[in-house]
């Protein structure tokens, strides 16, 4: 931790919305970001030549469930969703992350460090609340626990409420209620609470925090009129800190979003109308709300989200190279990067320690081989917290054992 560390000469994009930084040194010390500029290495320094490399925040996965999974189908390693548990939003993912999950290796050695990860719904439309986690290679995966609280609207939410969106209104806004009448009173809730009270005690308790705006709302929305009806609680909930996630129809309603200051972390380029609530999905989304003044975040809703985070650079380039494409709307270069690093973590809270390369600023390093938004790039080294973390991989182990015939031993099968 105590290491200086001088990356110099390389392309350096601090995740800023801005055009990367041609020859400059990134200054490391304590695990902290001390510089940025083209200033020469400091003696006694670590120095690490990255001339002709690309040089960038790590990678924020903006909405991930890594760390949770391991086999979809294997119940003991799933832990996404609690589809048993008498609890909803009480139920916390910090304890369930597992850092020695296959998943967090790949999207390590990918160019992931930290990721924002959600559970999944299970008894009811509250899934519980998330975390932020670090790729580190140790035991101490947790930034922050109970970082958010995440309940689906929509179809999904509206399943789980009773079968209506308009049951899954009233259960949420009575929730919200009782999490306030908590907040009030902890003890007069427990005194009174009256027998038509639909929350647990630990489940009125965690969403207190929310209705009180010290914890974010992440709502799970993909048509315009749920994302509106989302955008509405904060009239009858005024303290509320909102954040929309998914919002594939989120292009139709872009002023309102904006006018509302509520963030949205989004799929990058759901264009097909997989479900009815997606009826106007389209590749232009993220472009034409950044267009309009809302704040965007890529996120893998429902896209593998329990491994594939990494894929977010490719969506992120893919979205530079629609603005391109007449007619359509994309991002600049820029804006694409900062929408998988500094912006999720804006969204978080968490902009002054994470997600860019600025003075302060948590050491979360990755030197690429090429432009980190092109396919065909892949991280050289990665930094977290100014400390270099190990790029293998149990697949990159597989491949190594028989890239070359005979160099290691056969296991006992393969052997004559």
């Amino acid at each position: 931790m105590a290491q200086t560390i001088a990356i110099t000469g390389g392309r350096v994009a601090t995740g800023n919305g801005g055009q990367p930084i041609e020859g400059a040194t990134v200054l490391i010390r304590n695990g902290r970001i001390v510089s940025v500029g083209r200033g020469a290495a400091p003696g006694g320094a670590r120095v690490i030549d990255a001339a002709g490399k690309w040089v960038t925040p790590g990678i924020f996965g903006g909405f991930s469930r890594l760390g949770l999974v391991e086999v979809d189908a294997v119940a003991q390693t799933n832990d996404a969703a609690a589809t048993g548990s008498p609890f909803g939003a009480a139920i916390s993912v910090a304890p369930a992350v597992n850092p020695n999950a296959a998943a967090v290796q790949v999207n390590r050695a990918g160019g992931v460090t930290r990721a924002i990860v959600a559970p999944a719904i299970g008894r009811d439309l509250f899934a519980g609340q998330g975390a932020v986690i670090d790729l580190g290679e140790d035991m101490d995966a947790v930034t922050r626990a109970n970082a958010f609280q995440f309940v689906e609207f929509g179809e999904a939410g509206a399943a789980k409420a009773g079968g209506s969106r308009a049951a899954a209104h009233v259960q949420l806004r009575n929730a919200l209620y009782e999490a306030r009448d908590y907040a009030r009173s902890p003890a007069a809730y427990e005194g009174g609470r009256s027998r038509e009270s639909l929350l647990m005690r630990l489940d009125a308790a965690a969403l207190a925090p929310v209705v009180q705006g010290e914890q974010p709302l992440f709502v799970r929305v993909e048509r315009a009129a749920d994302i509106l009806q989302a955008l509405a609680l904060k009239r009858e909930f005024t303290q509320l800190k909102l954040v929309l996630v998914g919002v594939s129809e989120g292009w139709m309603v872009a002023d309102r979003i904006a006018a509302a200051r509520v963030p949205v972390i989004a799929s990058a380029l759901n264009d097909l109308p997989q479900t009815f609530e997606m009826l106007a999905a389209t590749q232009s989304n993220v472009g034409r709300m950044t267009r309009a003044g809302v704040t965007v975040a890529i996120g893998m809703i429902d896209d593998n989200d329990a491994r594939q985070t990494r894929l977010q650079t490719q969506y992120a380039g893919n979205l530079v190279a629609l603005a391109k494409v007449p007619g359509a709307a994309g991002l600049s270069w820029g804006q694409a990067l900062a929408s998988i690093t500094s912006t999720p973590a804006e969204i978080m809270g968490l902009g002054a320690e994470l997600g860019s390369l600025k003075p302060g600023r948590r050491a979360d390093v990755v030197i690429w081989d090429g432009d980190p938004l092109e396919l065909s790039s892949a991280p050289e080294k990665v930094f977290i917290d100014g400390v270099e973390q190990p790029l293998v991989t149990r697949q990159s182990r597989l491949r190594d054992r028989y890239l070359v015939r005979g160099a290691a031993p056969s296991p006992r099968a393969y052997r004559q």
